[in-house]
């Protein structure tokens, strides 16, 4: 019976879980199962349901011997549990937005400035303690009971071990934890609430190569694998892509997914004044400056519903649009957006005329997706980020011709791309082959680094600029208006 390493990436779509060689890191097994559908701005998930996925993923694998196993999960959810361990309430995504003016109203208590030296982000409504603001306006009830607030890849941990613990990168999300000094920021959740005592209600913050339990009898029986089967401290989506792709210092990586990001690995925190780039701690004791846009490849989904075609066609029909100076172009806010921070946005499409063609619309959505992102990556330079190596991209969007092509063309650099689109779990995967060889997660993470080739450069005449320079005031535009209303 063959020994397997098991990565689960538990996402906001899905549960994928991946079983690979401890010793080469190839690939013995793939499952995975859906998490239900979410519409934001009220977007919630019963975290039953990831435990319900994630038993289907696994069970229809042919595993052998699980060696060990590691969870990464979708960030910013919460989780609340009472004092027997059960959850209260389904917990509010990532991508809910409910918690707009509770957002405001945390950034004014202390100052943007302030949030940023501490934290290394502004709490936007994607973030934990915004969430929790709410809950707290509107479900005082719910807050009063809760004895334990976890983000979702910790809760699959507490199922997994019944212990409560989190990692850096998952911490980071929160809105009240230091990336820098690796702390909880309890003072910070005071703002939510004076009256409650928050330390104990925080997990514990594992480092990059603890082992953080064992699989319990109950868990393996529900899943139907080994007990006692050692488990990593997990980490925050992106953070496991950094690992499954091999990131280096001053690599990038754009992520195609439900929703866009862009990172890249560094060794010192960051501290962005202007409030787009989130200074995350990674997983591997490092740090992993991100900026994460909400709308990206659901927006392509929708379109081909819209105009009943499948993501081929559509990829199609976008590389054959001319680069016409004055093509349309679309603000892609369907869920209103994160980077920048506009949560009451609308999705538009802009400069149509008669003789517009069906193409010209189809290459209108893939590119303000991408001019988007490429917002994102120039935010990180702006904070002082290298972001002089590779353009990697993953994710879902990785497979599409169209994606790869137009952000070579926007960010006029080659893209490279990697055959394994599942990044996150197999960089969960590298994080139990690292507890599983009691070993450094960066050195499975170097050895296990995939071949990657270029998948576009960028094409001469392809009227860029133009588009960009549109795109960039037309957003501006929606910033100020924001920033007017707020200040109202």
């Amino acid at each position: 019976m063959k020994t397997v390493v098991c990565g689960v990436d538990s996402s906001t779509q899905s549960c994928t879980v991946v079983l690979r060689h401890p010793d080469t890191g190839k690939v013995l097994g793939f499952g995975k199962a859906p998490h239900p559908k979410t519409y934001p701005p009220k977007s919630e998930q019963a975290p039953s349901d990831w435990w319900a996925a994630l038993k289907q993923a696994i069970q229809s694998l042919d595993y052998g011997a699980i060696g060990s196993i590691s969870i990464d999960g979708q960030g910013h959810g919460s989780v609340l549990l009472d004092e027997s361990g059960n959850v209260i309430r389904p917990a509010k995504l990532w991508n809910d937005t409910e918690s707009k003016n509770e957002s405001q109203e945390l950034i004014k208590k202390i100052g943007m400035a302030d949030w940023i030296r501490l934290t290394s982000i502004v709490p936007v409504p994607a973030f934990t303690i915004t969430k929790l603001a709410w809950i707290k306006k509107h479900e005082p009830e719910h807050l009063n009971k809760c004895r334990k607030i976890l983000l979702p890849h910790d809760w699959l941990v507490y199922r997994l071990s019944g212990n409560f613990v989190t990692d850096r990168s998952e911490a980071s999300g929160t809105g009240y934890f230091s990336p820098a000094t690796g702390k909880w920021l309890p003072e910070l959740l005071s703002l939510v609430d004076p009256n409650i005592d928050w330390e104990p209600i925080l997990p514990d913050v594992a480092n990059a190569d603890d082992t953080v339990g064992k699989v319990t009898y109950k868990a393996a029986n529900e899943l139907g694998i080994p007990h006692n089967i050692p488990i990593a401290p997990g980490c925050n989506d992106n953070s496991a892509s950094a690992l499954g792709l091999g990131l280096k210092n001053s690599d990038v990586c754009i992520s195609i997914g439900t929703s866009g990001t862009v990172f890249t690995p560094s060794q010192m925190p960051v501290f962005d004044t202007r409030g787009y780039v989130n200074g995350n701690a990674d997983a591997t004791g490092a740090f992993l400056p991100l900026v994460c846009t909400l709308n990206a490849g659901k927006v392509i989904d929708w379109m081909c519903a819209i105009f009943k075609v499948d993501h081929g066609e559509a990829s199609r029909l976008a590389l054959s649009a001319p680069s016409k100076p004055n093509r349309p172009i679309v603000i892609p806010f369907f869920d209103g957006e994160r980077s920048p921070n506009l949560p009451d946005a609308m999705g538009k499409l802009l400069g149509v005329r008669l003789d517009t063609t069906r193409e010209e619309i189809f290459r209108a959505f893939y590119e303000g997706i991408l001019l988007g992102l490429a917002f994102g990556l120039e935010a990180l330079q702006k904070a002082g980020v290298d972001i002089s190596g590779r353009i990697i991209i993953t994710g879902g969007g990785a497979s599409s011709p169209a994606f790869v092509q137009f952000l070579s063309d926007i960010l006029n650099r080659p893209i490279w791309v990697s055959e394994e689109t599942k990044s996150a779990a197999m960089g969960a995967a590298v994080q139990a082959a690292a507890i599983f060889h009691r070993t450094k997660v960066t050195e499975i993470r170097d050895n296990w680094a995939p071949e990657l080739i270029v998948g576009a450069t960028p094409r001469a005449n392809q009227s860029v600029d133009e588009v960009r320079k549109r795109y960039t005031e037309y957003v501006q535009q929606e910033e100020e208006c924001a920033s007017s209303e707020n200040a109202g």
